[in-house]
């Protein structure tokens, strides 16, 4: 073989397919829009799942540099009283921990092992897909840079990293519109404070139509004691009225929505005070899209956002891209680097996945949060007298168990890739 695989979009997806790539020994190039890339965005959750992803490409002893180890996962209602609290990651029983981390600085961690491992070059920035065409060998992808100018190349396949507004996406299906908006609106903001429960857990306050997630994206500061710490207010309004637009960049004012959680203050939590000390606040429509019946097409695969993205109430998001890349290559490995193998991949995944979307879009695992909200508004003192412990369990079981990381099976599971792994008859490009 001597064409690369083109990867469109140097995000975590992309980046876990090149270094992906590089395991099996298969050439590839990422091709990515921005001429510079960034640490862009805030915090995420990467589930146990990916962690053992990451641990099998030799990276996980990189993960303290970024982020913190998440202990505990609890939902709270609207008073301030404890529905349901979990460990999580090893705690838990997995082989493998959880970790909150800046997710910016996940790709950048990503870059960094991509450069040092593929060379300077694995990665092309200024370099926008937005079109591809399946030869008899392959697949040529049109490139468009930013002085307006295009080229032109040579792939023996192209993977479709490139997120939400993917251009391989709108080329499978040009009639698939905009993102599906639902009614929920994220305002998205780090600030720095005193650690909380644990010092390492994700909380999450209220209900479906309103609520405030918190988790610390780093280990206390030993000087200060304070963490930077990821917070989100959530409000859901009428889709019939639309929103503005789908951006997830732009930059929103505390008077959006800090009136409706002025009285969030509870003894161990001030909702108010928290959000008044952010830096910055950025608002997210939360949308996906519309599962679809395939993400192959001869030459070209979606991964990722591309192929799945989904309401980030599960933290499957960052943790699922990372999956779809080590699955990718298994199938590489399994069939070898052409259409049989991105259909053994899609044949894997795409039915999981399409069914996890729409599961995330009926709330996920904080649909529990709609049934204290039914049975006593979100305010009591027990919560053993508004729903039994054990419904609660087995609600989380399923959830847990439809997005891949059902604790016994992912602990049985052998690795994604073998290791020493490589697809036959690759070399370089």
């Amino acid at each position: 073989m001597n064409k690369p695989i083109l990867i469109a979009g140097g995000g975590i997806a992309g980046m876990a397919m090149a270094l992906t790539c590089h395991e099996i020994g298969v050439p590839c190039r990422v091709l990515e829009s921005v001429r510079t890339l960034a640490p862009l965005g805030v915090g995420i959750n990467l589930q146990p799942n990916a962690i053992r992803e990451l641990d099998d490409l030799g990276l996980a002893h990189h993960l303290p540099e970024i982020g913190i180890e998440a202990t505990e996962w609890a939902l709270v209602g609207r008073n301030g009283n404890d529905v349901w609290s979990e460990p999580r990651g090893t705690l838990a029983g997995y082989n493998w921990p959880q970790w909150a981390v800046h997710r910016g600085e996940l790709q950048m961690m990503l870059y960094r092992a991509v450069n040092e491992r593929l060379g300077a070059d694995a990665v092309l920035t200024d370099h926008r897909v937005v079109g591809y065409e399946n030869t008899p060998d392959g697949v040529r992808v049109k490139v468009q840079h930013r002085d307006g100018s295009s080229t032109m190349m040579d792939g023996a396949l192209l993977i479709g990293a490139d997120g939400l507004h993917s251009a391989t996406r709108a080329q499978l299906y040009p009639d698939q519109g905009a993102p599906v908006w639902g009614g929920a609106v994220l305002w998205r903001c780090t600030a720095l404070g005193e650690p909380i429960r644990s010092g390492s857990a994700f909380t999450l306050v209220g209900g479906l139509d309103q609520r405030f997630v918190h988790y610390p994206i780093s280990a206390p500061d030993p000087e200060t004691g304070l963490q930077v710490q990821n917070l989100i207010a959530e409000l859901t309004f009428d889709p019939a009225d639309g929103w503005r637009d789908s951006d997830w960049n732009r930059k929103a004012d505390l008077d959006d929505f800090l009136p409706q959680f002025e009285d969030w203050n509870f003894d161990w939590l001030d909702i108010p005070e928290m959000l008044r000390s952010a830096s910055a606040v950025y608002e997210y429509p939360m949308v996906d899209r519309d599962p679809v019946d395939s993400w192959v097409d001869g030459h070209m695969a979606l991964i990722g956002d591309a192929a799945h993205v989904m309401y980030p109430v599960g933290s499957n998001g960052a943790s699922q891209a990372v999956v779809d890349a080590r699955v990718l290559g298994a199938k590489l490995v399994e069939f070898g680097v052409g259409p049989e193998a991105l259909s053994a991949f899609q044949d894997q995944l795409l039915e999981p996945m399409n069914a996890l979307v729409l599961r995330n879009r009926g709330a996920g695992p904080v649909g529990i949060l709609g049934l204290v909200d039914e049975r006593c508004g979100g305010v009591f003192d027990d919560i053993s007298d508004v729903i039994p412990r054990q419904e609660v369990e087995d609600f989380m079981a399923k959830y847990k168990a439809a997005a891949g990381f059902a604790i016994d099976e992912l602990n049985g599971a052998p690795r994604t890739i073998p290791l020493g792994a490589t697809v036959e008859g690759a070399g370089a490009a």
